[in-house]
């Protein structure tokens, strides 16, 4: 499984699956969130699945459901919750892992550190292409959202 680095203490992957659980908990992760809705395709695994093998293996699960290409403001804010509260590091995952970045672009960018600029480069860091969603960060109302 490829796991990338998005920022310290957090990073992104493509689907887990119940075996993969073990490797994480080894890379030294403490908790997975899951941003894939069950049934989204088929041979997915259901989060339940996960969540037992995360709890077998020490690890915190939580479950934050995004559609492809719909993620909301309010589910960016739940996110940015859920990384608040989780220990460190955390792992999002979802079908490819963009998805996941996306969610924590849009929670850094309401708060508003770090810029814009230096999510979006952290992203491209990590493999992930968000220039496109730059004006939607920048939109978000953090108070140094556009600065630095």
């Amino acid at each position: 499984m490829e796991i990338r680095t998005v920022a310290p203490g957090f990073a992104v992957g493509a689907q887990v699956f119940p075996a993969d659980v073990a490797l994480l908990a080894r890379a030294g992760f403490r908790a997975v969130v899951c941003n894939r809705p069950d049934g989204e395709t088929a041979g997915q695994p259901d989060f339940a699945q996960v969540e037992e093998a995360a709890r077998a293996h020490g690890l915190a699960a939580h479950y934050l459901p995004a559609e492809s290409g719909k993620v909301s403001d309010e589910q960016a804010r739940r996110f940015a919750e859920l990384l608040e509260e989780l220990p460190q590091p955390v792992l999002a995952y979802c079908r490819s892992g963009m998805r996941s970045c996306t969610l924590w672009a849009l929670a850094r960018a309401q708060a508003g550190d770090p810029p814009v600029p230096a999510i979006v480069h952290a992203a491209a860091a990590a493999g992930f292409n968000l220039e496109g969603l730059a004006p939607r960060l920048a939109a978000q109302g953090g108070p140094e959202a556009t600065t630095r």
